[in-house]
């Protein structure tokens, strides 16, 4: 036999076939030498999946093969498989955040959902849980080198101690009633103690303490004030008249639990409509503090929280009046759009994607709850202060 065709797997550095060479004497006996291909077609013919194992480099692969007589468009096939393959994979994994953030997030809406409507301790003391995980991520950031360079951030055991300063502000608002004096006090103490630390105090410390203290502490306070400080009655609410007594009846259904549910589903639908508003007509960037928002995805954001606010108004018959849902409406986006962007601004200079990484596909709890800080100071202005005015 004087030439045999003998395949050999193709591997990570080559493809190589086996066939015999006649010595030019003819005494010495018949040998099997290893040589290159005379064509990569062979190989093109193999399975998908083997090919997706192989980790090919073009660019470093293309001139050996050339130089072997591979035509380029075969160079360019081998490529592509690998570029198939790269794409479906990271279509799966794509799939597979979108889901664990889809499941999750119907796991945290329900949830919420349940401690809203049960109001009380069980409301407040999952405020203070969020808030302690919160304000340790802030600190965190502050600690972070994009926020500390040139810069001294507050000692850790200063941070920790206002981390269980923040948490305890909605019990204490809770408890008596309102969180001036106890976020006064806990402002001087904290300050005192960057004051007299040893070594040498900076303002830099100070004033990202403070600013720690009422971003993390005084602000979720208003959402305790909103759902448990205002229990007037809803008696216009017409879920309230076939609400079970077993669950509270119509006393269940109070000014600070309606004007909860607009607030929260409200911001719900702004990120949902934004979002989905964006990635569909999104063309001008909105600011660079956010490359990914646009002035389309805030147009539709705030059509879809409009129209929230007023959906619900009629469903619960609070506000009584189309006016005061839109004007509602109106302060409930630019509160969650203004919270998203501060936050984006101190993750930015942070340097980091995620504030934590709590919630798989989500990341931490700063990343799921920018929208509401500085949203529920602004509702229980609305309902306390604004309304009453024309009143409502």
């Amino acid at each position: 036999m004087d030439r045999c065709n003998l395949i050999i797997p193709l591997s990570l550095s080559s493809l190589c076939a086996c066939h015999t060479h006649r010595p030019s004497s003819s005494s010495s006996p018949k040998t099997l030498v290893l040589t290159q291909p005379a064509s990569f077609n062979l190989g093109l013919k193999l399975s998908r999946g083997v090919l997706r194992g192989i980790s090919v480099n073009q660019h470093r692969a293309e001139p050996d093969l050339l130089d072997q007589g591979v035509t380029g468009e075969e160079v360019d096939k081998v490529a592509n498989f690998q570029v198939k393959g790269d794409s479906a994979s990271e279509r799966q994994q794509k799939t597979g955040q979108l889901k664990k953030r889809i499941f999750f997030g119907l796991g945290i809406g329900i949830s919420c959902g349940g401690v809203v409507l049960v109001g009380g301790w069980v409301f407040t003391f999952a405020i203070a849980a969020a808030v302690f995980v919160g304000a340790r991520e802030y600190f965190e950031l502050v600690r972070s080198h994009g926020i500390a360079e040139g810069m001294t951030p507050p000692p850790r055991y200063l941070s920790r101690a206002c981390s269980v300063i923040c948490a305890l502000m909605p019990i204490l608002t809770l408890y008596f009633g309102q969180i001036d004096v106890s976020v006064t006090s806990a402002a001087f103490v904290v300050a005192m103690a960057l004051l007299l630390q040893r070594g040498n105090p900076r303002f830099a410390q100070l004033s990202s303490t403070m600013f720690g203290l009422f971003y993390c502490g005084y602000l979720p306070c208003f959402w305790v004030k909103l759902r448990c400080g205002l229990a007037v009655p809803a008696l216009n609410t017409r879920v309230g008249r076939v609400w079970p007594l077993l669950l509270g009846g119509q006393t269940q259904w109070t000014v600070g639990l309606v004007a909860t549910l607009i607030s929260i589903s409200s911001i719900i639908a702004a990120d949902t409509y934004a979002f989905v508003g964006g990635k569909a007509f999104g063309r001008t960037p909105l600011t660079a503090i956010s490359p990914k928002k646009t002035w389309e995805g805030v147009a539709a954001g705030l059509g879809g929280c409009i129209a929230t606010s007023v959906l619900l108004s009629r469903i619960f018959s609070w506000p009584p009046s189309y006016l005061s849902a839109i004007a509602f409406g109106i302060l409930i986006f630019f509160g969650s759009l203004f919270g998203d962007l501060t936050e984006s601004m101190i993750k930015r200079d942070a340097g980091v994607k995620d504030s934590g990484s709590l919630i798989p596909g989500h990341g931490g709890i700063l990343d799921r709850t920018d929208s509401y800080i500085f949203t529920g100071a602004l509702a229980y202005s609305f309902v306390k202060t604004f309304l009453p005015l024309y009143g409502v």
